[in-house]
């Protein structure tokens, strides 16, 4: 008698079930998987050409007089609809990669990783767009928000280019 565990399906085999039809239509159409793939990058290029230019910026505010960074705050605001239209691109190209080939990212490590990755990448960004905000409205402890703001802004550099880097090694799964 077979035991009720092994009889269960586990969450991968179901995943692999509910996505097949779209993985097969992924793995037959190169016109599919190359917009997949562009619509992901894309995202990607959008949302973090965006962010890491006004990340360069922020980084030069340090030594800048108070009119250049109020009109940087200004330029801020501005820049996070592009970031988060990218983002979601990502997001949802991502969720597409996945459903084309789950057997294979599912249980790897360097997905969750990823994923791990781009939670701390969006928690950094909702904390810099507070502070950015902050700066904007408040004009309380202006030096430790602008520390706090360029500290956000490395944090930003590194996480994009982390999430690159672990994206161009799940490739290789």
């Amino acid at each position: 008698m077979a035991s009720a565990k092994s009889s269960r399906m586990s969450v991968v085999d179901t995943a692999v079930q509910l996505t097949g039809p779209w993985a097969q239509l992924y793995s037959e159409s190169k016109l599919v998987s190359t917009s997949v793939v562009f619509a992901h990058l894309g995202g990607l290029l959008l949302g973090g050409g965006f962010a890491i230019a006004a990340d360069r910026t922020t980084l030069r505010m340090a030594r800048a007089g108070r009119e250049a960074r109020r009109s940087h705050l200004v330029e801020l605001r501005a820049v996070h609809r592009p970031v988060i239209m990218g983002l979601s691109v990502t997001l949802v190209s991502g969720l597409l990669l996945l459903a084309a080939d789950v057997e294979a990212f599912l249980p790897s490590p360097l997905f969750w990783l990823k994923m791990g990755l781009i939670t701390v990448l969006l928690g950094n960004g909702l904390w810099l767009a507070r502070t950015e905000e902050a700066l904007r409205t408040h004009t309380e402890h202006p030096r430790q928000m602008w520390r706090r703001l360029r500290n956000g802004a490395k944090t930003s550099l590194v996480l994009w280019f982390g999430a690159l880097l672990l994206g161009t090694a799940l490739l290789a799964v």
